[in-house]
């Protein structure tokens, strides 16, 4: 039996475009690269902002365990009982005690004998003020460090720094750490010294004829009118951004990160 696993993660996947660019290119990449597991950012998923069930759903029947969130996760109401009642589906864990939903998912992977846990926190710097995602980690790496120690993050945060010092402060505890909201992929992959692989943004899986992802032509004018325009899903030049871990799984420890963009720029 392989003492490693191989994860996929999927950057926030935008709208339509998004969603058939990832139906055309996951069968394949699965096959090729033999993935074990596949998470993928959602919360951008439905109009691009919010997720509503028939689209997690859908992307949820393409080979996908895991969708992670973020700040829009929760945008669309008529998906709050949806979300309360998912376990595939999952919001940022340090929102405050009694927010519906989970931030936090084990999952079993019967073939390799091992389990996945996946926690989806969000940042507080330039993003409205939850509960430290820092110490909401602390706290949760403290259950369930003796169940797993194949651990995957999501880190939903704007700022760079905030994301590298939380890339850090989980270094040897995470097997895995991704940044995600920016919708730009860095060049920063790598194995920190304690083991847990590290990137400060996936990309996005989406429209590049856009600003992140949204028609650039009322991007453009919100900066220069400072008026409200409406966000739409662009359509053109659609990329897959992703990363693919390689995890030790007996130590927990990443092997590689590798980043993945297509069709390359």
């Amino acid at each position: 039996m392989s003492k490693s696993i191989k994860i996929l993660f999927i950057g926030d996947v935008i709208g339509v475009p998004g969603l058939n660019m990832v139906k055309l290119v996951l069968p394949g990449l699965i096959e090729k690269e033999r993935i074990d597991f596949v998470i993928a950012n959602g919360e951008n998923m439905s109009d691009g902002m919010g997720v509503l069930k028939r689209d997690a759903d859908e992307l949820l029947s393409l080979q996908i365990n895991v969708l992670t969130g973020g700040n829009h996760t929760l945008d669309k109401i008529q998906s709050h009982k949806f979300i309360a009642e998912s376990k595939n589906l999952l919001r940022p864990l340090n929102y405050p005690k009694g927010v519906y939903g989970t931030g936090l998912g084990i999952y079993n992977l019967s073939e390799k004998n091992v389990k996945v846990t996946v926690v989806n926190l969000i940042g507080r710097v330039f993003m409205k003020p939850l509960d430290c995602p820092f110490r909401a980690f602390d706290r949760i790496y403290e259950k369930i460090k003796d169940e797993t120690n194949i651990i995957f993050v999501d880190f939903h945060a704007e700022a760079t720094s905030e994301k590298i010092a939380f890339g850090w402060h989980a270094d040897g505890r995470a097997s895995v750490v991704v940044g995600t909201h920016t919708h730009v992929q860095t060049a920063d992959s790598r194995v920190l010294p304690n083991g847990t692989a590290y990137i400060t943004d996936v990309g996005m899986t989406g429209p590049y004829d856009s600003v992140i992802g949204m028609k650039k032509e009322a991007s453009v004018r919100r900066y220069i009118m400072g008026t409200p325009h409406k966000h739409e899903v662009a359509e053109g030049d659609v990329k897959f951004a992703a990363i693919i871990a390689d995890i030790n799984s007996e130590t927990g420890k990443a092997n590689s990160i590798k980043r993945i963009i297509y069709p390359e720029f």
